[in-house]
């Protein structure tokens, strides 16, 4: 890591850092019942004696449900925006029903998909599909209109194919969007698997951990399963911006 990119993040770091103190102070000082509110250490010592127990719900939650849904959601958005910008008629037609399902209540999908699938991961998988499709397909299809007209004519004046001028012109213009679209839906996915593990999983998984941590009364557990997906969360959207920075290198909010 360069000196530059260090000092970047160390604003950040040091919030962070003081964020902490003040929550370990504050808990300490008005004596905050654990089971409101915990402090940092002890959250962070639950988190340390609990290491198997969170690896087990971040293969659950993560690996099972949380990249499957949000490359299949994103994937399959990306080819509906190429087929919507190839006819028309199904974009006038698919976007509106886009806003329409990005309203609906989350709480009230996740029991309808474990209706459908059943419990275990599949519910989960299904609920991301359906959260990530529609920021995708709405990114992608704005991304692929927004090249110029002047270079869609040049295209054009060459011959260039549909097919050619998507690969060569279209494409990479749309990168920016396309890559706007993973980052929100990289946020949605996580939301999405935690809140279907709610109704569909009843072994392992943040979500379910969230909810029977809250029933226990084991509010430094539910903090520690919190902490794991903010942690996972943040790495991830991390490294999308790191892709995107390589893919997008051309971009003008790129130079200096």
């Amino acid at each position: 890591m360069t000196q530059s990119k260090l000092r970047d993040m160390m604003p950040a770091i040091l919030f962070g850092v003081a964020i902490l103190v003040l929550w370990e102070v504050v808990v300490r000082a008005f004596q905050i019942p654990p089971i409101l509110l915990p402090p940092p250490s002890i959250i962070a010592a639950k988190f340390v004696n609990s290491i198997p127990t969170l690896a087990e719900d971040f293969w659950q939650t993560l690996i099972k449900a949380v990249i499957p849904g949000w490359l299949l959601g994103s994937l399959l958005g990306l080819l509906a925006a190429l087929v919507c910008d190839r006819i028309p008629f199904l974009r006038r037609g698919l976007l509106p029903l886009g806003n329409f399902m990005s309203v609906l209540p989350l709480v009230g999908v996740a029991p309808i998909m474990v209706m459908w699938f059943g419990t275990g991961v599949a519910p989960n998988i299904a609920v991301i599909v359906i959260m990530t499709f529609f920021p995708m397909l709405v990114n992608a299809t704005a991304g692929l209109q927004a090249s110029g007209h002047l270079e869609r004519d040049l295209m054009r004046s060459y011959g260039a194919s549909w097919w050619q001028a998507l690969a060569a012109l279209r494409l990479p213009s749309a990168m920016p969007f396309i890559f706007n679209a993973l980052k929100i839906n990289s946020t949605l996915a996580m939301i999405g698997a935690i809140v279907a593990e709610f109704f569909g999983t009843r072994i392992v998984g943040m979500g379910f951990r969230i909810q029977t941590g809250s029933g226990a009364q084991a509010l430094d557990l539910v903090w520690a399963e919190i902490a794991v997906a903010a942690i996972t969360g943040s790495l991830f959207y991390a490294l999308l911006v790191l892709t995107e920075r390589h893919v997008t290198f051309w971009h003008p909010s790129y130079r200096k």
